[in-house]
């Protein structure tokens, strides 16, 4: 699975959420691809889910992931956590 973080500039937010992603996904023992972007590069990447601050909602849905979480709070882990897992257990249903 590839997971794309997205911020405008592709350094702080998206970071942030890449580093709370890994180790959500590490913690439950799920393997995949967290990288962060800037907007402009998700727009032409391939990501199987994309996680980024709710503001940024018109932006993402248009782009090339299928799976998109919105996130309210970005330094809320059990906002971000929550919002993963529970796409996550969608996906293996």
């Amino acid at each position: 699975m590839k997971i794309a973080t997205v911020c405008g500039m592709g350094f702080g937010t998206s970071m942030m959420l890449a580093m709370q992603v890994r180790d959500i996904l590490a913690d439950e023992g799920v393997q995949a691809s967290v990288d962060p972007v800037d907007l402009g590069s998700f727009k032409s990447m391939q990501a199987d889910v994309v996680i980024a601050p709710r503001d940024m909602e018109s932006q993402v849905t248009a782009g090339p992931a299928e799976h998109v979480v919105l996130i309210d709070n970005l330094v809320d882990r059990d906002e971000v956590s929550s919002k993963v897992l529970e796409l996550l257990r969608s996906l293996a249903d």
